[in-house]
């Protein structure tokens, strides 16, 4: 096994003991065992059990972003109808192919639960390389509207908040639960017309 292949485990293998047991509870004996190197190794690439949480956030983070920001890209490059087109897109940020990011999703809970013992570092790093990104390309695609004035949002970055948030409660991977897809459907369906009666661009009375 290659250096850079023992990384990758110990990545993997830092991830899921990371994601089950958090960060104050989870050791490197455990991730050493997870990942089927030894600890020694571990020490070999990582200074402590924080520099390689970080290092397991960030990574997962930017998987995470990345598929997100695909179906940004996919769902909202060419609108046609907005109510419609944002439905689709929330159907599609929540569908279960998210699962393959169960394990980050799992991760973010655990960082939600323990902020507090966490090293502030490492909840920054995953903002920036995660979250904040994917608010960012949202919030292109609003800005974008606005000045073609299908929407009226004076502050983009802020109406990507709402958006993620109102049709996030769709997706099972952010919350650790199991909705059907009526479920989904339904909760993203009056998240987007929530979203939009706040920011349509509508004549002044």
């Amino acid at each position: 096994m290659t250096r850079e292949d023992k990384r990758r485990a110990i990545l993997a293998g830092a991830l899921t003991v990371f994601a089950r047991d958090g960060y104050t509870r989870a050791s490197i004996d455990a991730i050493a065992r997870t990942a089927e190197v030894s600890t020694r190794t571990i020490y070999n690439h990582f200074a402590d059990k924080a520099e390689l949480f970080q290092a397991v956030i960030q990574e997962s983070a930017n998987r995470a972003a990345d598929a997100q920001i695909a179906v940004i890209d996919r769902h909202l490059r060419k609108v046609t109808e907005l109510e419609a087109d944002l439905v689709d897109f929330g159907r599609a940020l929540a569908a279960p192919a998210d699962a393959g990011h169960a394990e980050h999703f799992a991760l973010v809970r655990q960082i939600n639960a323990e902020a507090g013992h966490i090293p502030q570092a490492a909840i920054d790093a995953w903002q920036e390389t995660g979250p904040l990104r994917v608010r960012r390309e949202l919030a292109g695609y609003l800005r974008r509207w606005t000045e073609q004035g299908l929407l009226s949002a004076e502050d983009p970055d802020r109406a990507a908040v709402h958006l993620l948030l109102l049709i996030s409660a769709g997706n099972p991977s952010y919350q650790g639960a199991d909705p059907t897809g009526a479920e989904i459907d339904r909760t993203v369906t009056f998240g987007v017309r929530a979203f939009l009666y706040g920011y349509l661009d509508r004549p002044a009375q």
